[in-house]
């Protein structure tokens, strides 16, 4: 088997290469590169990355030049910037590399080569060796997350946060699986126990056992860790009442799988699946800084698809076990929009390839810091969404508490004012930042509503 190339080489070899859209010689990415690489081999890299479609070759010889493939989406010669912008998707910021990588997810399904497990990705992993996540993005979100209670016993951190966790985490987990759930009644229905109208009853239960398996975590944070009981007891708690065979729930697969939207078909033969299952554990339980264990598990759970489904749930819930033992906040996937995180999972699915999901989950990160005020360091310009809706979004708020509307009442309130006001492309988020805004009142800051101390409370003593 050929030894497989360091994966650290080939980002640094497309960072140098993306620097120049308009192609990039061989002596100019190697004078781009920080650790040197010998002429020959560093053609060889550059062969290999075009063989694998990372980069198109122009011209031969010394004249060749290598560039990252075109993006396509380019605004068409008949619209306007803001009917682009109109019709562009609600997306992350990503490297050069990870648009690449989100290209080549968006092509149809018959045009992508189908491929199955490829066992030498986590073997090729070496723990405190190997790194998805560069040292200077893991300093960086080590400051950001850091809290003071670094030295306190392992869950102190949460446990201030607690309930603003459980609902966001619970709400973003299942959002990203399709669960159609508002903010405003995943707080209803974790608070008082009323599950929303309409809803199908699936959706009611995943987001009761993301509650259930949230507090596994909380409750035995000094216990958890990449261990059987920890991910199995996550799998049976997250998948509880919605797998056909309940068998199934807390224990590896016997049987294949499938996944829709894809032509990544992962391991049949159940004894490999609990060899690789177990190397996963023992992998992620060896690699010391939290944050590369928690990307880790984020590929590579989900990659082998060690259990019926649910998958990518466990993956998200068990990402927290290095931040909630180490006192840093969590990660909770807030604002990350869906097709992003999709479109990162099929990469590492179809590819191996970690940097569109590694954008998302760095961004999501960040993200989640600035919610729970963690952060050590700004993130850099005003929200643009929350600028450009900052009219609507304060009189939404106001009119809410001025109406004393409950929540029941304020969440159809708020999809009916997105409905009336927003583009239809960003009614959703719309509808999630005036949720959030709502939660997050209180008398200290009242004022940006133009509020009067006695309309908050009048509201608030009724909001239910």
């Amino acid at each position: 088997m050929p030894k497989r190339i360091p994966q650290d080489e080939l980002d640094a070899i497309l960072g140098a290469v993306a620097q120049s859209a308009e192609g990039t010689s061989v002596e100019e990415i190697g004078d781009r590169l920080v650790k040197k690489l010998p002429r020959r081999t560093l053609q060889y890299r550059l062969a290999y990355l075009v063989g694998q479609k990372w980069l198109v070759v122009e011209g031969k010889g010394r004249g060749s030049r290598y560039r990252l493939p075109a993006i396509k989406g380019e605004m068409r010669a008949t619209e306007s910037q803001d009917q682009f912008k109109a019709r562009a998707e609600a997306y992350v910021p990503v490297s050069p590399v990870g648009k690449t990588i989100k290209e080549a997810m968006r092509l149809p399904v018959h045009e992508r080569r189908p491929v199955g497990y490829m066992r030498e990705f986590l073997d090729a992993y070496r723990p405190n060796k190997t790194f998805y996540l560069q040292e200077e993005s893991r300093q960086r979100l080590l400051e950001m997350g850091r809290s003071s209670e670094a030295e306190r016993p392992a869950g102190t951190y949460i446990r201030r946060i607690y309930n603003r966790v459980l609902i966001d985490l619970s709400w973003n987990s299942s959002r990203l699986e399709g669960n159609t759930y508002s903010l405003l009644e995943t707080e209803r229905l974790l608070e008082l126990g009323e599950s929303a109208e309409g809803k199908d009853a699936r959706e009611t239960q995943m987001i009761l056992n993301h509650k259930a398996a949230i507090e596994l975590l909380v409750e035995q944070a000094a216990e958890i860790g990449f261990n059987r009981y920890t991910i199995l007891n996550l799998h049976a708690l997250l998948s509880d009442n919605l797998l056909a065979d309940p068998q199934a729930c807390g224990r590896l697969r016997i049987r294949a799988v499938g996944i829709d939207g894809t032509v990544y078909h992962p391991l049949e033969v159940p004894q490999i699946v609990e060899e690789c299952f177990q190397q996963i554990l023992d992998t992620a339980s060896a690699i010391r800084d939290p944050f590369e264990q928690a990307f880790f598990v984020t590929v590579h759970l989900p990659y082998l698809q060690p259990f019926e489904d649910v998958n990518k749930r466990v993956s998200r819930l068990a990402a927290n076990i290095p931040l909630i033992r180490n006192n840093l906040c969590p990660l909770s996937f807030v604002d990350v929009p869906e097709r992003a995180y999709i479109d990162g999972m099929l990469g590492v699915y179809e590819l191996n390839r970690i940097e569109l999901l590694r954008d998302v989950v760095v961004w999501a990160y960040e993200r989640s810091c600035a919610r729970y005020s963690a952060v050590r360091q700004s993130l850099g310009e005003p929200d643009p969404f929350r600028l450009h809706y900052r009219a609507v979004l304060a009189e939404s708020v106001a009119e809410i508490v001025r109406g004393r509307m409950g929540s029941k009442v304020a969440a159809v309130f708020i999809k009916q004012r997105a409905v009336e006001n927003i583009p239809q492309e960003d009614q959703a988020r719309f509808i999630e930042v005036v949720e959030t805004e709502i939660m997050s009142l209180h008398e200290g800051n009242i004022a940006r509503y133009r509020l009067r101390p006695s309309e908050y409370q009048i509201w608030r003593d009724g909001w239910r």
